[in-house]
């Protein structure tokens, strides 16, 4: 997913350039070369008003200047209203080359032209639901056959609304002066004034709505980013609205169509404000309540006030609801200026052009100044550069939490780790506690029985041997369950009982014994096992040395190095005879002594010839001593 969410400003780099294109374009609009021919423009009609299919002789004219405005020259009056206009034929007429045509730059809403009394144009419905052409200029071919040299007569036949049915004074009836003149001349005029008045718009509604289709998406995928569905919802409100400008066949009355423009206005302003609020990280339930109430409120009150009075309470609301937006707008300033975010210059640089646009667009609604076509150009380049920094916010957030995510799955990671070797060390400690137990429970279960039983046999047996035997096996039961049982005992303890024991096995047996160990303080500890294991080994070296060597002397060498522990029994006796050279683990007990130096991870090497002795060396490690 984030693959395919790289979200920086750039992918809607080319509809910015898109905009500033047509921006541009416009400024240089009407600056190409004029072709040749001329042109006759008509500012003086005289006016009658009539339902007729010809222009009504029979009743009152009165002469006008064009372009002519109803909210000026008629603002309680409807149509249809004729306009007469009277005009020579150019000399050149005539001429195929030369076709003449008629260009009315603005009709509204829509218009029928009669030339010398037989129609040669209809912009389509003259009733309800009436077709609106008020941002469609209409070029009309003036048939050569029809055109006289002199005292042609242009009837022009508007159907509009008086500007009391409507929510905009540019949506009242009206006729713009008239131009008469070559065909292809005027059609060039014709062409580019309808690419400005439609088609640039249209282009505009379409890459608005991919880039709100986007910002709806982003909301879709992280419903906490709530500001971001305000705005893209905004934009296609906006986008309905600019509807009107250009689909002239709307299947619906103008009355429908002005309550709907209101109703429509509410909505972008409440869209607005919470885009505002939301983005702020503030929530009023107030302002929500009141932002519906006024979605509510506006056509029910357009609705009982009816027809007649719907421009004057639109233009209240309509104030009403710019007011509201600048008030948000001050406040999310505020907001920004208190928090000290970057964002504040930017944002408040766009907010001031767009509060200067809906004044100029407000005041033209008053007639307080020209009427400039700024904001439905200007606004889809705000909407570009708002939406474009929240996408790249919304991106750098994307990336820093991706970040932050990787950053836990790599601790969850080390903690499931941690847990788990935890856990092991708890299983063997366990382990090794059961072991404990059951050691002591066996050591218990030796010493109490088999010890209390050998200890009776020694002391009551009549037989020598029998004594004997179970002496040993008494001592050899005490040493293991000092294995069992025992704690760690000093290095010099253990050695001296070795030495006592040793020095007396082969003192009994009449072997002189050489014992030298370290004299210094030795202050190593020896584990139970290695103790245990360790006098194993040794009386097996000194039962080697007494039943097979046939020695007379015998020494005994330990020492401690940094790392070793080393034992050293040499004895002068005959040596192990030739016939068990190369197979010294076959007998004499060697095999036992090996296994259980390599159970220590220590080793244990016999050295032995005819005629002059053997040496056992056995070396463990400290760590496991």
């Amino acid at each position: 997913m984030r693959d395919r969410l790289r979200l920086r400003s750039q992918p809607f780099s080319w509809m910015s350039l898109l905009v500033l294109w047509l921006l541009t374009a416009a400024a240089l609009e009407g600056r190409a070369a004029p072709a040749e021919g001329k042109v006759i423009v008509m500012q003086q009609a005289i006016t009658a008003t009539g339902a007729g299919e010809q222009f009504p002789d029979e009743q009152t004219v009165r002469p006008v200047s064009l372009p002519d405005d109803w909210w000026r020259s008629r603002p309680r009056e409807d149509g249809p209203v004729w306009y007469r206009l009277r005009f020579d034929a150019p000399e050149a007429a005539g001429s195929p080359e030369h076709l003449m045509a008629a260009y009315i730059q603005r009709v509204c809403s829509n218009a029928e032209v009669h030339l010398n009394g037989f129609l040669v144009h209809s912009g389509g419905r003259m009733t309800e639901p009436l077709t609106r052409n008020c941002a469609y200029p209409q070029l009309v071919p003036l048939p050569a056959s029809l055109l006289k040299a002199e005292g042609n007569t242009l009837d022009i036949k508007v159907q509009g609304y008086a500007v009391q049915k409507v929510s905009s004074r540019q949506r009242s009836g009206g006729l713009s002066a008239v131009k008469i003149g070559p065909q292809a001349l005027l059609a060039e005029e014709q062409a580019s004034q309808t690419f400005w008045n439609v088609t640039a718009l249209q282009m505009l509604a379409v890459a608005t709505t991919v880039l709100a289709a986007f910002l709806l998406f982003l909301r879709a995928i992280n419903p906490k980013e709530a500001h971001l569905g305000y705005l893209g919802l905004l934009i296609l409100g906006w986008n309905a609205l600019g509807l009107r400008s250009w689909w002239a066949h709307v299947p619906l009355d103008t009355h429908t169509v002005e309550l709907l423009t209101c109703v429509g206005f509410a909505i972008v302003t409440g869209l607005t404000v919470q885009f505002l609020l939301s983005y702020s990280a503030l929530r009023s339930r107030m302002i929500e309540a009141g932002l519906l109430a006024q979605c509510l409120m506006v056509p029910l009150t357009l609705a009982l006030a009816g027809p007649q009075r719907l421009f004057n309470l639109s233009s209240a609301w309509n104030l009403l609801m710019v007011l509201e937006v600048v008030a948000m707008m001050v406040l999310y300033l505020y907001t920004e200026w208190h928090a000290r975010r970057r964002t504040f210059w930017p944002m408040a640089a766009m907010m001031a052009a767009l509060a200067l646009l809906v004044a100029m667009d407000r005041a033209a609604q008053f007639d307080w100044m020209p009427r400039v076509n700024l904001l439905n150009y200007a606004l889809p380049v705000i909407f570009f550069a708002i939406a474009s920094r929240q996408i790249k916010m919304f991106g750098h957030a994307l990336r820093s939490a991706e970040a932050a995510r990787n950053s836990l799955d790599r601790r969850l990671a080390e903690a499931t780790a941690e847990m788990e070797r935890n856990y092991v060390q708890m299983a063997e400690l366990r382990v090794e506690q059961v072991t404990e137990k059951e050691r002591k429970r066996i050591a218990g279960d030796l010493h109490d029985d088999l010890g209390a039983k050998l200890l009776t046999i020694v002391h009551t047996s009549e037989s020598e041997r029998i004594s004997s035997l179970a002496r040993e096996a008494l001592e050899e039961m005490r040493l293991s369950v000092r294995g069992l049982t025992g704690k760690p005992l000093p290095v010099a303890d253990a050695l001296a009982d070795w030495r006592a024991e040793t020095v007396s096995r082969l003192g009994q047996a009449g072997i002189e014994v050489d014992w030298r160990s370290p004299t210094e303080d030795v202050t190593q500890l020896l584990s139970a096992r290695a103790f245990v294991q360790t006098t194993r080994i040794l009386r097996e070296a000194v039962s080697n040395v007494i039943k097979h060597s046939g020695a007379s002397h015998c020494k005994v060498r330990c020492t401690l190095g940094q790392q070793d522990f080393v034992l050293v029994v040499q004895d002068n006796g005959k040596g192990i005879p030739m016939e068990l050279d190369g197979k010294l683990d076959r007998g004499h007990g060697m095999a036992s002594m090996k296994h259980r130096a390599k159970q220590m991870q220590g080793q244990c090497l016999v050295e032995s010839g005819p005629g002059y002795g053997t040496v056992i060396r056995l070396t463990l490690p400290l760590g496991m001593a």
